[in-house]
Formats: structure tokens, C-alpha cells, sequence
């Protein structure tokens, strides 16, 4: 609705992951390697966590894009509430097994011949499971199963699970003690530091087609930061808000008492507004701001 009054060639706060706007903070150059060298060095496990918004489901994204260009077979697993009969009856229609979906014996008949076949030619196979802190136990427990099929090269099947900081806590229960033994890597994703979040801003503003923006004012940038903490899916919805409610007020530059605005209808839980500097507080890497009780 925007796009053609602040100049933009396309939507630069869309709430759904595009690897065509990944910001590559170093965390997510960091989780990113570890997803594909996992895959490709046939590890095993690799568990990458975050808080809701963090990018996970992005990081994803781009490993998918990178298993599809080197033509590595994946099914990816979207939907984590499961039980075990549905559970195997997605890998096998995802993998596009021959064999009868509803047994499990013959889906893990035909999954291992399928694995065994790619593996002696050299070429990795991986599952993905996103949302994986919904989980039952009984489906990680055929997952972790899963992930004990192996020959002298390595594990037959490398297994992505991805899932909030509450997998994290799983994994560290009594009962999952055999899983967390066997992941190989693991990596976790968290808010932007406030320098990361006004490049992110900027960035995808420029890939939208606004290279040098003046829409957001530096101060406003921090105060964006302080109220997202930095979770860059609240972001996107703080910015695309505020340039609707700029574009509705037909103004070129959004103003805090838009950020008000905004905030207020998203009902987010901060400490309240306080004055903002004159002077723009970035880039500044040793200062942290802090609220007064």
C-alpha cells in the first residue's frame, strides 16, 4: 500500500521468512554454516534454538535453498504435532518413499534402503524438523532411532530440529539424555544488538529499494531497538506499521508519537516512553542503555 509513496520496488518488512533478505549478523552466518556443514560433513544431529521471531524458520529457509541448488534429498517437517503413526507417514510421502505410508515397518524398510543407496554414492540425506520443541517424547524417541542408522561415512540421515528455547530445556530432561549425547551441533539465535538492529532496518530498506532512507530517524531507530529487543519478526511488524500510519498521515518521516501508536495497538510490554537524545545514540558499541524504576 506504501510502496510507491516513500520510492520502495517491493514490501521491505514482509512477516514471512525470504532468504532474499536475510540480514547476516554474524550469529546467523554463525547458524547458517553450522546447518550446511552439518548436512554436508553427515554429523547427525544439529539443534538450532531461539526465541519466537529470532529467525529461525529463515535460517531454514536458506538451508532448504542450499540443499535444493546442491541436490540433496530432504523432507522438511513443518507441523510438529504428531503422533508417531503420522510422524513416519510424513517422512515417507515427503521423501516420496515406495512403500506403504500407514506401516511403520515398511516405511523404515524403504528408508533405509533409500539411505543406504544415496550414502554409497556419496550423497547426504536430511530431515527437517521445525517447531521441534512440540514434540512428543515418543516421536523424539523414534527420531533419535532414526538417527542410529549409519555406516563407515558417517550418519545415513542428518537431522535438523529447530524449535524455541524450550527444546533447549527438553533435551536437557533425564528422559533425553541419549538424544542430547548425540548432537553433534547446536546453535541458538537471540535479539539484535542495537547496532545489528539499525543495520537491519536500513539493509532491508535498501533491498526494497530505498538505499540511503531518511523515513526513520536515527533516535527513532534506538527506540524501535529498545521496544522489539531486538527480535527481528517484532521489528517487521513495528516498521511496517509505523510506514502505514506515516503513509495514511501522508508524511515522509515517522514520528515517536507514531511509534506510540503503534506499539499500543501491538500491545507490547515495555517500560513505558522517556525522552529521547537530541543526537543519534549509533553507532555506538560500548553504551547499553538502561530504564529507570
Amino acid at each position: 500500500m506504501y510502496n510507491a509513496f516513500f520510492g520502495f520496488n517491493q514490501n521491505p518488512f514482509n512477516m514471512s521468512p525470504d532468504p532474499a533478505f536475510l540480514f547476516r549478523s554474524p550469529q546467523h552466518e554463525e547458524a547458517l554454516a553450522n546447518l550446511i556443514y552439518g548436512v554436508q560433513s553427515r554429523k547427525g544431529f544439529i539443534v538450532i534454538t531461539g526465541e519466537v521471531g529470532t529467525g529461525k524458520t529463515t535460517m531454514l529457509q536458506c538451508l532448504h535453498d542450499f540443499l535444493t541448488a546442491q541436490q540433496i534429498t530432504f523432507a522438511s517437517l513443518v507441523n510438529s504435532r504428531l503422533t508417531v503413526e503420522q510422524f513416519f507417514e510424513l517422512v515417507s510421502r515427503d521423501f516420496n518413499l515406495s512403500c506403504d505410508h500407514r506401516s511403520k515397518v515398511d516405511v523404515l524398510l524403504a528408508l533405509k534402503s533409500m539411505l543406504m543407496e544415496r550414502a554409497n554414492h556419496g550423497r547426504a540425506t536430511a530431515l527437517i524438523v521445525d517447531e521441534a520443541h512440540n514434540l512428543d517424547w515418543e516421536v523424539l524417541e523414534e527420531i533419535r532411532l532414526l538417527g542410529n542408522m549409519e555406516n563407515r561415512g558417517g550418519k545415513l540421515l542428518q537431522i535438523v530440529l529447530a524449535g524455541q528455547q524450550e527444546l533447549d530445556r527438553k533435551l536437557e530432561a533425564p528422559e533425553y539424555r541419549q538424544l542430547k549425547q548425540r548432537i553433534a551441533l547446536r546453535c541458538a539465535l537471540q535479539g539484535f544488538s542495537p547496532e545489528e538492529t539499525v543495520t537491519y532496518i536500513n539493509s532491508r530498506m535498501g533491498r526494497a529499494g530505498l538505499v540511503d532512507q531518511q523515513i526513520i530517524a536515527p533516535n527513532i531507530l534506538e527506540e524501535i531497538h529498545f521496544r522489539s529487543q531486538g527480535i527481528p519478526r517484532l521489528i517487521n511488524a513495528i516498521c511496517d506499521n509505523l510506514l502505514l500510519i506515516a503513509f495514511a498521515l501522508e508524511s515522509k518521516a515517522v514520528t515517536l508519537e507514531m511509534l506510540d501508536e503503534v506499539t499500543a495497538d501491538m500491545r507490547l510490554e515495555y517500560l513505558g516512553p522517556y525522552p529521547l537524545s537530541a543526537e543519534p545514540a549509533f553507532p555506538m558499541p560500548s553504551v547499553r542503555r538502561t530504564r529507570q524504576p
